[in-house]
C-alpha cells in the first residue's frame, strides 16, 4: 500500500472553547492513519486565545501548522488560504466545532482509496439546530438544485475530502466571492459521498448568523446560475405586456364609451405595482453587477498578518512568542 500525505484544513474563529477536545479526537485519528500528516489551522480574526492553544499543541505536534490572517475575512476565504498551501496527496476539509465529526475522516479515506478525487460528507441528521435553519437549509438546497446547471449534492457543507489534482484544478479558479461547495461540483473528477450523523456544537456559539447564511446562499445562486437574470427577463416582458394590453384597453373605452374609466386607486396601484417590479428586476441584475465589480478590483482573497511550521526553521516559536508578550 501507497504511503500517502494528507492534509487537514481547519478554519476557526473565537474557538477556545472547542480547542482541547478537537485536538484529543483529532490526535486519535491521526495516530490510525497510513501516512504523515499536517494540519494547518487558520485563524481568520480571533480574539480571544484561539492561537495561543494552538501555538501551545504545536510545540508538541510538529505536523500542526497555523495561519493568522490580518483580520475576519470570512469562512471561505479562511479554508482558501489553508487549501493554498496544502501539500498532501488528500486534503480533509472540517470545522473546528466538531460538528463534523474527525472520526468520518476514516470513511472519507476509504472512499478515496476506492478511487474517487471528491468524496463529500453529508449530513443525514443534524443535531442541535433549529426547525428554522434545518427547514431553510433544505428549501435552499431545493431551489439551488434546481437553479444551478451544476450538480451540487444537497445537505453538503464544506466537509469533505479532495485528492490533490482537484486541489490544483481548484487553485486555477480565482474568483473572489467564493461558494466552496459550488466550486468542488463545478470541477467535475469522481465524486461520492459519505453520509454522517451531525452532531450539536460541543462548546461555544455558532459563527455563522442569518446574514452570513443568507449571504453565503446569494452567492451560490448568483455563482452558479443565470435563472434569476432569465426569469427577470420574462418577468420584465410579462409585466409590459400586462400594461401595455391595460393601457390599450383604457383607449377603447375612451373611444367607445362617453364615460370614462374611473378609478385612480387602481390606477396607483397599476403604477405602484409596476415600479415595485421594476426595482425587483434592477435588484437582480445589480446582484451580478456587484459581483462583476467585486471581480474587478482584483483584491486579494486574504491577508496573512503571520504563518507558523510551514518550514523547517524552528524559529518561528521564538516569533510567536515575541509576538505575544
Amino acid at each position: 500500500m501507497n504511503i500517502c500525505r494528507y492534509s487537514f484544513i481547519i478554519p476557526c474563529m473565537n474557538e477556545e472553547c472547542v480547542l482541547p477536545a478537537l485536538f484529543e479526537r483529532l490526535n486519535g485519528v491521526l495516530e490510525k492513519l497510513d501516512g504523515e500528516s499536517e494540519v494547518i489551522f487558520i485563524d481568520d480574526g480571533s480574539r480571544d486565545k484561539t492561537a495561543d492553544l494552538i501555538y501551545q499543541e504545536m510545540r508538541k505536534s510538529s505536523y500542526i501548522k497555523l495561519i493568522r490572517l490580518s483580520r475576519n475575512f470570512g469562512h471561505q476565504s479562511a479554508v482558501t488560504a489553508g487549501l493554498d498551501r496544502a501539500q498532501g496527496d488528500a486534503i480533509i476539509i472540517l470545522d473546528a466545532d466538531l460538528q463534523d465529526p474527525p472520526e468520518t475522516i476514516h470513511d472519507l479515506i476509504r472512499s478515496w482509496r476506492a478511487g474517487n478525487d471528491i468524496v463529500h460528507a453529508q449530513r443525514v441528521k443534524r443535531q442541535g439546530e433549529t426547525w428554522f435553519k434545518k427547514s431553510s437549509a433544505s428549501l435552499f438546497y431545493y431551489f439551488l438544485s434546481k437553479l444551478s446547471s451544476v450538480n451540487i449534492p444537497q445537505n453538503v457543507g464544506d466537509f469533505r475530502l479532495i485528492d490533490k489534482k482537484v486541489l490544483h484544478a481548484l487553485r486555477k479558479m480565482p474568483e473572489r466571492d467564493r461558494f466552496l461547495r459550488g466550486m468542488f461540483s463545478w470541477v467535475g473528477f469522481k465524486q461520492s459521498i459519505v453520509q454522517f450523523e451531525r452532531s450539536s456544537r460541543y462548546a461555544g456559539k455558532t459563527k455563522y448568523s442569518f446574514s452570513k447564511m443568507l449571504k453565503l446562499a446569494i452567492s451560490g445562486v448568483v455563482g452558479f446560475s443565470d435563472i434569476p437574470l432569465k426569469l427577470a427577463l420574462w418577468l420584465g416582458g410579462l409585466v409590459s405586456i400586462g400594461a401595455l394590453s391595460y393601457g390599450l384597453y383604457i383607449v377603447i373605452m375612451a373611444q367607445l364609451s362617453d364615460i370614462m374609466v374611473k378609478g385612480w386607486a387602481s390606477t396607483i396601484v397599476i403604477l405602484a405595482f409596476l415600479n415595485g417590479i421594476s426595482l425587483l428586476v434592477n435588484g437582480v441584475i445589480g446582484l451580478y453587477i456587484g459581483r462583476i465589480h467585486t471581480e474587478s478590483k482584483s483584491r486579494p482573497l486574504y491577508l496573512v498578518s503571520n504563518e507558523y511550521n510551514f518550514d523547517s526553521n524552528v524559529k518561528h516559536m521564538e516569533r510567536y512568542a515575541n509576538e505575544t508578550k
